[in-house]
Formats: structure tokens, C-alpha cells, sequence
């Protein structure tokens, strides 16, 4: 429920991507807008980790079209490791993100991957036609263009909701001091 009781929706995507999510930010209470941050934040990790589920998918389909055009000759089981291995990416294009979150649905991203290409076994790609292994390709890459832009919008509300709690703290709204005598001694 929104702060004016009307629903946003059951789910967390739903909420966080809601026109409303936002609404009222600058005069909620700062535990509000941190709890708003929270949700998006793990939102933006489901989103994620989901995101790089697919594109694990989508490395070992295109591994099999490169052996079948003669691009490489090694099988997935020799491929594997360099296959998945996380390639150099390039310079970041929006903030750094730090984040200590775990995924909160991992088996429930697992199955939706592989329900989205459920008739390509990725353990056997080799019995699948070319033909096959395009069409997962292309519901996988539609798929992955699909988690990346809600991923955007998902990541401008957490950036709107940090920006206001970095605004509070330097117009002298939030007081570092009581926000360190809520923090737990070391050790605990």
C-alpha cells in the first residue's frame, strides 16, 4: 500500500515500477524513503541476477552456433568454463553500485529462465537444429532487452531515493549523529 492506502500491486517489480512509487518523496518520513530505496535495491539485484541467468543461456546457445559454423572446435563440456567466464566488460555507464543484497527469488529466476527455452535442452544442444537454437536465442535476447530496461527504471528510483536522502543529510533535514547512534556497536 501506498502512503495514501491506495495498492500498488502484490508484487515487488510492480511496486518499485508503479507511477506512484515515488509520489510524496520529499515530504515522507526518512525511514520511509529508506525503506523505498531497500525494496528497489533488491529489486534491482532479483533483476540482475535474473538478467545474467539469461545471458549464461545465451553464451552457451551461441558456444553451439560457433562449433556448428566452424568459429570453434571445442564441444560445450570443453567450452564450458570460458564460455561462462565473466569477459572484460566495458567502462560503466551509469553509477557504481555497491550492494551486499542476495537475490531473493534464485530458484524462481531459475525456473522462468528455463521455462523460457524449455523445448532447447541446454544440456544437449547438439540435438537441437539450427533452427531451434536461433528461435531460443531470440526469446532469450528479447528477454534480456525486457530485464534491462526495467532494470533502468528500477535503478532511477533507487537513484531518486538516494539523492533525497543525500539532499536531507546536506540541507541539515537528517542528522548524521542520530543516524550513527542507531548503528550497532562493532562486533555485533
Amino acid at each position: 500500500m501506498s502512503v495514501d492506502g491506495t495498492a500498488r500491486g502484490n508484487r515487488r517489480i510492480d511496486r518499485v515500477l508503479a507511477e506512484d512509487f515515488l509520489d510524496g518523496l520529499r515530504d515522507m518520513p526518512l525511514a520511509e524513503v529508506r525503506e523505498l530505496r531497500t525494496e528497489a535495491e533488491q529489486e534491482e539485484v532479483d533483476l540482475s541476477y535474473l538478467r545474467r541467468m539469461i545471458q549464461g543461456r545465451l553464451d552457451i546457445l551461441r558456444a553451439e552456433l560457433n562449433r556448428r559454423d566452424g568459429s570453434s572446435s571445442q564441444t560445450l563440456v570443453e567450452g564450458l568454463a570460458e564460455i561462462l567466464a565473466d569477459e572484460p566488460r566495458a567502462p560503466a555507464r551509469g553509477l557504481g553500485r555497491h550492494t551486499t543484497v542476495e537475490p531473493s527469488r534464485a530458484d524462481s529466476h531459475r525456473r522462468y529462465v528455463e521455462a523460457l527455452v524449455a523445448n532447447v535442452d541446454l544440456s544437449d544442444t547438439g540435438a537441437r537444429s539450427t533452427d531451434e537454437i536461433a528461435h531460443a536465442m531470440r526469446t532469450l535476447s528479447e528477454e534480456e532487452q525486457s530485464i534491462s530496461a526495467k532494470r533502468r527504471l528500477v535503478q532511477k528510483a533507487m537513484d531518486a531515493c538516494s539523492a533525497e536522502i543525500t539532499r536531507r543529510y546536506r540541507d541539515g533535514e537528517a542528522d548524521v549523529d542520530a543516524l550513527l547512534s542507531q548503528s550497532p556497536p562493532d562486533g555485533e
